[in-house]
């Protein structure tokens, strides 16, 4: 088969008119096309008034070769790539060797323990929250009651931080070998809609992913693996001595021997997958004092920000607003500050709501979440400024974690010390006085918002880029900037504060036997580029621990 790239198409175009214009595009009569399969779909919202939906296709075609000779060069036509996937490494019948520990059941964790599963290497997941269905209902205690388990929350408990999200399946890292594909076909697997193996920007909401979940647990418990919830690594025992395969840590002989838990107990571990997620502040900590090699990266703060969807979409999409093909309409703004900083949009939620997603007592932190329907009255997006560790925390690699956590502490206080969250309007924000009510906007903020300064609670040189964004993204943006807009703070866990450096071989550089992963060892950036990290850490780990 052939793959057709960039085919645009009027919105409301007739069925028919897709193979048209394959035909047309391909020089060829329609008795030449044998079928087509529709393997993307996007839409070009540049022009308002013409709204276009843009589709990929694979084609079988009765003369492949002479198309493709014909159409030599052109940069939307190519064979079709294989993008099945097949396990490079498979354990042997009865296979008895020294199972891998996946610390962590986020998405990282959660696909690179169904891999090693599907290998037949029978992984024990440590997870320190709860069970899914539990930890839903523990995570609801914030936001109904304010009332915060700190072990079991919006960022931790089986399914990672991503469960309480938009449940965005999409990525911009460059994939050769197609492992998106994998993700998104477990999850299809696991009861997630077929539509997202096909759509440009596919989500599957909150809900859904519980049960997909669910039922991966249970494909990975079948095949012989083990999950621990409410498990805890309190220490890592990395020592000296013969290890599994060699690796990073090879010539300075330091290896992982095991894992010190929560109430005492300890599990002798050689290969460790570490897919703790961005918040493990205990972890990294743990991991600085056993002498693994981490180093502060960049990473960005701000505040969560509220329009009517109505807003958005007809700002979007015109008189197309609301089609039933285009759905809520989400939005991408970006803005270079003139101190330098840039400014942008994150993790936008369309017909969602802002959420409690703090993981600390005391301390105020905020995310944004939608279900697959996206019905909700507002959008919400995080708005951030990037900071870096040489300007704004240069104190080593745990130095952004005491960033964090300074200004979470300032948002808890300022939200009235009881799980609320500040906030202003974008009016107020932008005037220098503080909010005492919001107007026709509702913020969804749950155990609520408390109207107030924000710029009690966000650095000086973030409260200077944002007043100036906001009027440059509501040029762009037709209403972004109205001052009865709600903005809520504060976001500050945009991605991890640090990274784990890893070798080739994808082991910790200098510890051998640890493998840091996903997005809290600062190698993702939301569900999907997580879970193809997963895989390719259990493929390396799989193929030192079989020899292959």
């Amino acid at each position: 088969m052939l793959r057709l790239t960039d085919l645009a198409l009027p919105l409301d175009h007739p069925p028919a008119a897709l193979a048209e214009a394959i035909c047309a595009r391909l020089g060829i009569g329609p008795e030449a096309l044998s079928h087509y399969t529709i393997v993307r779909r996007g839409n070009d919202a540049r022009r308002r008034a013409a709204i276009k939906l843009v589709y990929a296709v694979d084609v079988a075609l009765t003369d492949e070769g002479a198309v493709l000779a014909a159409h030599a060069g052109h940069p939307h036509l190519r064979p079709t790539p294989d993008t099945f996937y097949r396990l490079p490494v498979r354990a042997p019948a009865g296979w008895d060797g020294a199972r891998p520990v996946v610390i962590g059941a986020g998405p990282c964790g959660l696909l690179a323990a169904l891999v090693l599963a599907q290998m037949g290497l029978r992984p024990i997941i440590l997870e320190r929250g709860k069970a899914v269905r539990e930890r839903t209902r523990d995570t609801w205690g914030l936001w109904r009651r304010g009332v915060l388990d700190a072990e079991s929350n919006a960022q931790f408990g089986e399914g990672g931080a991503g469960t309480f999200s938009d449940g965005k399946l999409y990525s911009r890292i460059k994939d050769p070998r197609h492992l998106g594909r994998k993700v998104l076909t477990e999850f299809v697997k696991a009861g997630a809609p077929a539509e997202i193996l096909t759509e440009a920007h596919p989500h599957v909401g909150t809900f859904r992913l519980v049960t997909m979940v669910m039922s991966i647990r249970e494909t990975i418990e079948r095949l012989g693996g083990e999950y621990r919830f409410g498990t805890r690594v309190e220490g890592f025992d990395v020592g000296t001595g013969i290890g599994i395969g060699g690796g990073s840590g090879a010539g300075g002989a330091r290896r992982m021997q095991g894992l010190h838990l929560a109430g005492g107990g300890y599990l002798a571990a050689q290969q460790v997958i570490l897919a703790v997620g961005h918040s493990a502040r205990d972890t990294f900590a743990a991991l600085h004092d056993a002498g693994v090699l981490l180093e502060a990266k960049p990473f960005a703060i701000g505040v969560r920000i509220e329009h009517p969807q109505r807003l958005i979409d007809t700002a979007r999409y015109g008189g197309f607003a609301g089609h039933p093909l285009l759905g809520p309409a989400a939005y991408a703004l970006a803005h270079k500050s003139s101190g330098g900083r840039s400014v942008y949009s994150f993790c936008m939620c369309p017909g969602g709501r802002v959420v409690a997603a703090t993981s600390e007592e005391g301390r105020v932190v905020t995310n944004g979440m939608s279900q697959y329907s996206r019905a909700e009255f507002n959008a919400n997006s995080g708005l951030v400024v990037d900071i870096s560790p040489k300007r704004d925390f240069p104190d080593g690699p745990l130095a952004g974690i005491a960033y964090q956590r300074q200004w979470e502490s300032a948002a808890f206080v300022a939200g009235g010390s009881d799980y609320r969250a500040p906030g202003q309007t974008v009016g107020d924000f932008l005037a220098g006085r503080a909010s005492t009510g919001f107007g026709s906007i509702t913020p969804s903020y749950q155990p609520g918002v408390r109207p107030t300064d924000l710029s009690e609670c966000l650095p000086g040189f973030v409260v200077e880029a944002l007043r100036e964004a906001l009027p440059v993204f509501g040029r762009q943006l037709k209403g972004y900037d109205d001052a009865e807009v709600v903005m809520t703070g504060v976001e500050t866990r945009t991605s991890s504060p640090l990274r784990i450096p890893r070798g080739s071989d994808l082991q910790s550089i200098g510890t051998a036997g640890l493998y840091p992963a996903g997005e809290g060892a600062g190698y993702a950036g939301g569900i999907l580029s997580a879970g193809v990290d997963g895989i390719r850490v259990a493929e390396a780990l799989a193929a030192r621990s079989l020899g292959a």
